[in-house]
């Protein structure tokens, strides 16, 4: 069983930056991790994955302003966002599972979700 635990949220202004935190408990060997993140009245969507190896992708609104990044000996998966955006306001989840593919259904495991929301 994995358990994740999200952090990191908060009310920032656009343009400026956020650091995700995402931490495990749980065998996550090879699996993969990702943030997924759902706003107001609205379905969850793809954010970034990342691979055991540290294979990343993204979606097209994160690419080029979110990094996401893993440390497997912590057990933790980060996401850096940059030149943050009102429209990026959600609340972000954390992700595992033994697949690599962006589609939140196919992901056992959830952390709680940490809010962002991002003023103009």
């Amino acid at each position: 069983q994995v358990q994740l635990v999200e952090s990191g949220g908060g009310l920032v202004q656009a343009g400026g930056s956020l650091r995700l935190s995402c931490a495990a408990s749980g065998n996550t060997f090879n699996y993969a991790m990702g943030w997924f993140r759902q706003a107001p009245g609205k379905e969850r969507t793809f954010v970034a994955l990342i691979s055991w190896g540290g294979n990343t992708y993204y979606a097209d609104s994160a690419k080029g302003r979110f990094t996401i990044s893993r440390d497997n000996a912590k057990n933790m998966v980060h996401l850096q966002m940059t030149s943050l955006k009102p429209e990026d306001t959600a609340v972000y989840y954390c992700a595992a599972g033994r697949f690599l593919v962006n589609e939140s259904n196919v992901y056992p495991y959830w952390g709680q979700g940490t809010q962002v929301t991002i003023s103009s």
